[in-house]
């Protein structure tokens, strides 16, 4: 039987799982097992490809296309997923991979999309990628396979992240930036691998403290300014203020970075108080 709200050019597979609510726009093709909870509306010419789980009151823009296989060379066409959460606008030609195989490589089988985040137009979300939660991805803003951002993170314009890194919460790229290292939470990066001060107003707006947010300050001139190691470094945070959310945030963040953190020359003589 035909879905009561979907266009009669809409092609829509038997394998699909529309909740009654779910809008379907004309020449749409939901392709496969996709499952679209409820307030979930569908452009025009969106793809769809399952197996796709998506949750509530999600917008898949015209042209979007949603779980296509991942662009790997070893893929061969093994099935893989992708999972959407809550309230994401996904807007005109997003494209979301789904993951490669779990067991080969480093593939984990599927891409995971939290909630409330915003793709912009052209932005693109890699395979096995974690996007955590009430992100902004700017018109053509590209996350690499394996990619990981934290909650509000903010991707500007033709921004792009490298495979395998990690964005931490609260960080931003500055537009036409690129980061081929972990960018640390509150961190603001500019052109390739150059840190160029601390998102204090997204912190703000997040409700960080005043005294996590002057914390955090001066971690970052402990880390680029003062000439120490990363180790020596992050121990005399620690020593300072350690106890702080956001900072305890942050020094564990930068521990557990694999592929490191761009270095004090990436500063080219700017403060960080030049910057924030």
């Amino acid at each position: 039987m035909p879905h009561p709200l979907a266009h009669p050019t809409a092609v829509i597979s038997a394998e699909a799982a529309l909740a009654p609510d779910v809008r379907v726009g004309p020449y749409a093709v939901i392709d496969g097992a996709v499952a679209l909870g409820p307030g979930c509306t569908v452009g025009p010419h969106a793809h769809l490809i399952g197996p796709l789980t998506a949750g509530t009151g999600n917008t898949f823009g015209t042209g979007a296309v949603i779980g296509g296989p991942p662009q790997h060379t070893t893929y061969a066409g093994e099935q893989t997923t992708i999972e959407i959460g809550d309230a994401n606008t996904f807007r005109e030609h997003v494209t979301v991979h789904r993951g490669m195989p779990a067991g080969v490589g480093p593939g984990t089988g599927k891409t995971v999309v939290g909630d409330g985040n915003l793709f912009m137009v052209g932005s693109h979300v890699g395979h096995d990628c974690r996007v955590g939660h009430h992100g902004i991805f700017a018109n053509s803003a590209l996350l690499a396979g394996h990619v990981e951002t934290g909650d509000r993170v903010f991707l500007s314009g033709n921004s792009a992240v490298h495979q395998f890194c990690r964005v931490g919460r609260l960080a931003l790229l500055s537009g036409s930036s690129a980061s081929s290292k972990d960018i640390p939470p509150f961190w603001v990066m500019q052109d390739v691998n150059r840190v160029c001060g601390v998102n204090v107003i997204g912190m703000r707006r997040a409700g960080v403290p005043a005294a996590e947010i002057n914390a955090v300050r001066r971690a970052f001139r402990t880390i680029y300014l003062q000439g120490l190691t990363i180790p020596l470094a992050l121990l005399k945070i620690e020593a300072e203020s350690g106890g702080l959310p956001a900072v305890r945030e942050l020094v564990d963040f930068i521990r557990a970075s694999k592929r490191g953190i761009c270095g004090p020359a990436s500063l080219h003589g700017r403060s960080e108080d030049a910057a924030a």
